[in-house]
């Protein structure tokens, strides 16, 4: 019999063997199918860096239809639910007491000031506890006013006259909703879990069970083992990205952009990548309690934090820069926004391609030497 007919007769009995072992382990369908979806539901329903029905207190001190006029525009604004308070003492203790974010304080003399030319001011209050939500009611809050100023310029009455006039157009997520965002990058976070977080546990389950001994006497070679535990969990981990490709796009409404072919291409890079890292680890312990702690600690969570997922890498510390460029996740979490939002942008994938390549051979590499040595060991 031929070597490649050899080759071919053990890593089916291999491969059987696993997908045996998968079948019957309900935490792998788990970890591979149903923590994805709960993962989706949570962050495209539960979780949104948008802010809407900000509770707003509004007082007009003066009343005149200017001034109405221009309130009214923050009532019929889906991003504020307004309150009118009779005082701005008033609205300051609903501020203090958290019962609103913010404030809009038309003063006395409002009108006047308008329609005699003369500078017209509006006061606005931002509770700045969070300073990210702050910016956005601070966004808000201008663009309303601009609306209101545009809207007396085209009917040609008196209006606030800014030096500057600002013609914005928002390219790439058109609609400024952060769903769009977080979607395409919980991708990676899925994947993770898979890759890393399952494969931390295979080699190790199996000296914890007893069955590496009954491996060890198999005419099974390294190679032989490496492709048998890597092959099942990257398929499963396929599964998992095309499942939650298919509910970013037909249930939450993302925009996909790009080709199936380089998602899929890249995809498996940063899969191997993570696989590799997750078999590293396996290698290494082998107590699966510890290899699934060591998998959360130093995969899944810089992959939430330290992968531009949930915030702005250029707005961290230069040390937490540089400590990212060592995740797999930093990379892909940027192909997969590429993809979804932008396209076949390829000055952008390819780089980020390679470093996904070069840590996909290295993790694996280092996991076969691993691996050589407590076999042979």
């Amino acid at each position: 019999m031929s070597r490649a007919a050899l080759f071919f007769m053990r890593m089916r009995g291999f491969l059987r063997k696993e997908m045996l072992q998968i079948y019957r382990d309900p935490s792998s369908i788990a970890l591979a199918i149903i923590l994805p979806m709960v993962l989706l539901f949570i962050f495209g329903y539960g979780v949104s860096l948008d802010a809407e029905d900000v509770p707003l207190a509004v007082v007009l001190d003066d009343p005149g239809p200017e001034a109405r006029d221009l309130s009214s525009r923050f009532d019929l604004s889906i991003y504020f639910h307004t309150h009118y308070a009779t005082s701005i003492t008033e609205a300051e203790a609903w501020l203090t007491r958290r019962q609103v974010e913010g404030i809009v304080h038309v003063p006395e003399g409002f009108a006047a000031d308008l329609l005699n030319g003369r500078e017209a001011r509006v006061q606005v209050i931002i509770n700045g506890v969070d300073a990210n939500r702050a910016r956005l009611i601070q966004g808000y809050s201008h663009g309303i006013l601009q609306k209101w100023i545009e809207a007396r310029q085209a009917r040609g009455e008196p209006a606030l006259r800014p030096p500057v006039t600002v013609a914005q157009r928002v390219w790439f997520n058109e609609s400024s909703v952060s769903r769009n965002f977080l979607v395409p990058g919980l991708i990676t976070l899925i994947m993770t879990l898979t890759g890393t977080l399952l494969t931390a546990l295979v080699v190790a389950r199996e000296w914890e069970r007893g069955t590496m001994e009954a491996i060890l006497v198999t005419p099974l070679r390294r190679v032989d083992l490496l492709l048998g535990k890597v092959l099942p969990y990257y398929v499963l981990g396929m599964m998992g990205m095309v499942l939650s490709v298919v509910i970013g796009i037909f249930l939450f409404g993302v925009p996909f952009r790009g080709s199936i072919g380089a998602l899929f291409i890249l995809s498996s890079l940063f899969m191997l990548a993570s696989l590799g890292f997750g078999l590293l680890i396996s290698a290494v312990i082998r107590v699966q309690f510890v290899a699934a702690q060591i998998s959360i600690v130093a995969g899944y969570l810089p992959a939430l934090f330290l992968s531009g997922l949930l915030f702005d890498l250029d707005s961290t510390p230069r040390f937490i820069q540089i400590v990212s460029y060592v995740l797999p996740a930093k990379y892909f979490v940027t192909i997969s926004h590429t993809l979804f939002m932008t396209g076949n942008v390829w000055p952008l994938l390819l780089p980020n391609a390679l470093a996904l390549a070069f840590m996909a051979a290295l993790f694996i590499g280092l996991a076969y030497r691993k691996i050589t040595k407590r076999l042979d060991g």
